[in-house]
């Protein structure tokens, strides 16, 4: 790369942020207020909303983890997942946004309080806090895959595991102290507006880079025709060996399948769109709540097409490589784009799609970042202050918690870096999805109890309730070998897509066996009368 080249990639990234740091902290203004902070006083545009709730879920991890997919499996059998997120968004703008709306929540498990109690809703908000800190943690390392090629080519060879992990660990703390600053100060209007900036800068990337690709690729469809491989989209998993339990084996075990496309992804979808304080906060900044449905929906629609496209890139590479060889082409699929991108792509361009994939980062962590603290304060802190504490003591606790919860999350970050830079085969989607697995079952499953039910589930039996899910799901995952150690000579894993189905039953299936208490259901019952 040359010194020129560099400047210009360099002066393109350097402007990205100026944009994105300039807008954020633009929007302090508009965020004296605890609705105006976490909500943006309920005023956001449909389609702002629906921006925000993209760049929330096309996080770094997607950027680079689809392209990943369509370059090992050379089909869009990843893709099939849309299945089921567009029916979970239809479920639950019908399920869970009125009821969110009706009951005017900023903390969605403010509603747990309602239906069951005090304990139910901070074991929920605990979960949701803890799973969300890893989830993020374990995917902000992505972003600095391609820096890490950039300091290859520069010293002319590949990068050495303990270089690799000092360039993650120390683009995970520049993003996340980046992100945190402009988070704290503007709040989810600042995370919205950059999320529209962020979304445009992800179109612009894809908008180039296919079509160069196909243009460097002999034979051009045609060629790219010949590469991909059967199943192209949809996945019925038949198996090799005959009998009922062979098949069933391999519809739970395997990742990408048509039965995960339409059971699996609608459950995790249902979780992760409907109980998720980190998206649902963005649903609840629309003006109604017919508003906030159409945008979670047609982000569902739009959702397909952007990570086919994603998928496309991958596919076209493998086209282009098998055209073009490259000698010091990177083993680890996952680096095969940013390699591309390092290599071929000219000057500007380059950073452009470097600042992409910036932007996913980025777009996802701030809007975890939002989440987070406005859990940990409404659920915690907020409610222990005195009732005549001035509102800038109430903005400044959710400020303090934006910053606390980047700090933990550094930290996990830097956990994630040092491994995936010792443990390079590990695939980015099934690490990163996967987490969110072990605990949003349950969530979703209380959830559904108190949606689906008057008169079952209380503080008791939930927590146990959520145990028992939880536990199911990490026997069936395996953790540890767990299930070598119960004496199982040949263990059952379940694949990522299905652990929320499973705990979603378990929970929901030891929960309703408990009785709400005959107060809780009156109290309710006269609540929906007033509102």
């Amino acid at each position: 790369m040359s010194q020129s080249a560099f400047i210009i990639d360099a002066l393109v990234i350097l402007a990205y942020f100026g944009v994105i740091l300039g807008i954020g902290l633009s929007q302090r203004s508009k965020s004296g207020s605890v609705e105006g902070f976490t909500l943006g006083d309920r005023q956001i545009a449909w389609w702002a909303v629906l921006a925000s709730i993209l760049a929330a879920e096309i996080s770094a991890a997607t950027f680079l983890g689809a392209p990943e997919s369509g370059y090992s499996r050379q089909n869009w059998s990843y893709a099939q997942f849309a299945i089921g997120t567009v029916m979970a968004r239809v479920i639950v703008s019908f399920l869970f946004i009125p009821i969110f709306y009706k009951h005017n929540v900023i903390s969605l498990y403010e509603f747990l309080e309602t239906r069951f109690g005090p304990v139910t809703r901070k074991f929920a908000s605990i979960t949701f806090m803890v799973t969300r800190v890893l989830a993020m943690g374990t995917r902000l390392y992505v972003s600095a895959i391609i820096l890490v090629l950039g300091v290859a080519m520069w010293q002319g060879g590949a990068v050495d595991a303990d270089t690799k992990f000092w360039l993650y660990a120390g683009a995970v703390v520049v993003v996340t102290l980046l992100t945190a600053l402009y988070t704290s100060v503007g709040g989810i209007r600042a995370v919205i507006w950059t999320d529209f900036i962020q979304v445009g800068v992800l179109v612009a990337s894809l908008g180039f880079t296919i079509p160069f690709l196909l243009m460097k690729i002999p034979g051009g469809w045609e060629t790219v025709g010949a590469t991909i491989k059967d199943p192209v989209f949809f996945d019925f998993v038949e198996a090799k060996e005959g009998g009922a339990w062979a098949w069933v084996r391999n519809v739970f075990t395997s990742d990408y399948t048509i039965w995960a496309a339409v059971i699996g992804s609608t459950f995790v979808t249902m979780s992760t769109h409907g109980i998720d304080q980190d998206t649902v906060q963005r649903m609840l900044t629309a003006k109604n709540r017919r508003q906030s449905a159409f945008a979670t929906i047609m982000s569902g629609i739009v959702d397909l097409p952007i990570v086919s496209a994603f998928i496309l890139i991958g596919v076209l590479l493998k086209a282009y490589y098998t055209a073009h060889p490259a000698v010091n082409l990177p083993p680890e699929s996952r680096e095969v784009f940013p390699f591309f991108i390092m290599h071929e792509m000219p000057a500007g361009m380059r950073g452009l799609v470097t600042a992409g994939i910036l932007a996913t980062a980025m777009g996802s962590l701030s809007t975890a970042l939002n989440a987070l603290a406005t859990s940990f304060s409404r659920d915690f802190i907020l409610p222990r202050l005195p009732a005549d504490a001035p509102e800038s003591r109430r903005i400044s606790v959710l400020r303090w918690s934006t910053v606390g919860f980047a700090i933990l999350i550094i930290g996990v970050g830097v956990w994630t870096a040092w491994f995936m830079a010792h443990n390079p085969k590990v695939e980015i989607l099934p690490l990163v999805l996967g987490i969110l697995g072990f605990t949003f079952g349950s969530l979703l499953a209380v959830f559904l109890l108190a949606v689906l039910t008057q008169t079952r589930g209380n503080d008791a039996g939930n927590i146990a309730a959520m145990i028992c899910g939880i536990v199911a799901v990490l026997f069936l995952s395996n953790v540890l070998g767990v299930q070598q150690a119960a004496g199982i000579e040949t263990p059952f894993v379940l694949s990522f897509p299905w652990r929320i189905t499973l705990g979603t039953f378990v929970t929901l299936g030891v929960a309703v066996l408990f009785k709400t208490p005959a107060g809780k259901v009156a109290e309710a019952r006269a609540r929906d009368e007033r509102l």
